[in-house]
């Protein structure tokens, strides 16, 4: 394990403490300029995560969901999202969790995502294949939509981009659908438990973790145009790899 990895994984059970003790007590919800929900628990989370990594490397870039970006022009940037499913935290719904990438230039070379009251651990590094909780994890081998789990993130969404009708071809296709979404779904991919995931609205920091476990563990991941994953990303497709061309059909044809 490198030290780039080490690093990212003691950031996320730092953040868990916090997040952990909040989740217990509750928290008070803020509205953010873009209708999001955030808590103090995502800003003192996201403020260790930045103390540890930044203490470490100084030199390093961050950008997390709550303070933003510094140095823009560094050769190594931390993507962060101290609590990916707010929505679900302060319902008391155990499927969020911490995501901490790190991007080499325009590639994700590292990538973190704690579910702390899952007490589920994965991560991935460039070339050296994927884990959950210490465990090496792989995509599944469906082959065939008709046989395909397929998870998606929130309808409200794609019927806001007007693929609704996307949305319900490609469910009423697989074996079964999974409204799931935030980067529990992500895992599951990874761990071959779903089979392809789509998602219509995301940003960096919700799908930068995720894309190298993904990707480590066999499976493919775009955006909605087959584009690879980069800062400018707003949607994303992420399958075992096999499903992938034909979930790109449905919302390119």
């Amino acid at each position: 394990m490198s030290e780039f990895l080490d690093t990212a994984i003691e950031a996320a059970r730092k953040a868990e403490g916090i997040i952990s003790k909040h989740f217990d007590t509750g928290v008070s919800v803020e509205t953010k300029p873009d209708n999001s929900p955030v808590t103090v628990a995502d800003r003192e989370a996201e403020r260790i995560i930045k103390e540890i990594v930044l203490g470490r490397f100084p030199d390093h870039g961050f950008l997390g969901e709550e303070t933003g970006e510094n140095r823009e022009k560094s050769e190594y940037t931390w993507i962060v999202d101290p609590i990916d499913g707010t929505k679900n935290y302060v319902r008391g719904i155990p499927l969020f969790g911490t995501l901490i990438a790190l991007m080499k230039n325009e590639e994700v070379v590292i990538g973190v995502v704690n579910m702390p009251v899952l007490k589920e651990l994965s991560y991935a590094e460039r070339g050296n294949g994927a884990f959950h909780n210490g465990e090496r994890i792989h995509v599944s081998g469906v082959s065939s939509l008709n046989d395909a789990y397929v998870g998606f993130g929130g309808v409200k969404k794609f019927q806001r981009k007007g693929m609704t009708k996307q949305l319900l071809s490609l469910a009423d296709e697989a074996r079964s659908d999974k409204g799931f979404g935030d980067c529990w779904s992500y895992t599951l991919i990874a761990r071959g438990k779903l089979d392809a995931l789509v998602d219509v609205t995301i940003k960096i920091w919700d799908v930068a973790a995720p894309s190298i476990i993904i990707e480590e563990a066999g499976g493919m991941i775009t955006d909605l145009t087959g584009k690879a994953i980069g800062r400018d990303t707003t949607s994303v497709i992420a399958t075992n790899g096999f499903l992938h061309e034909a979930v790109l059909a449905y919302f390119n044809s």
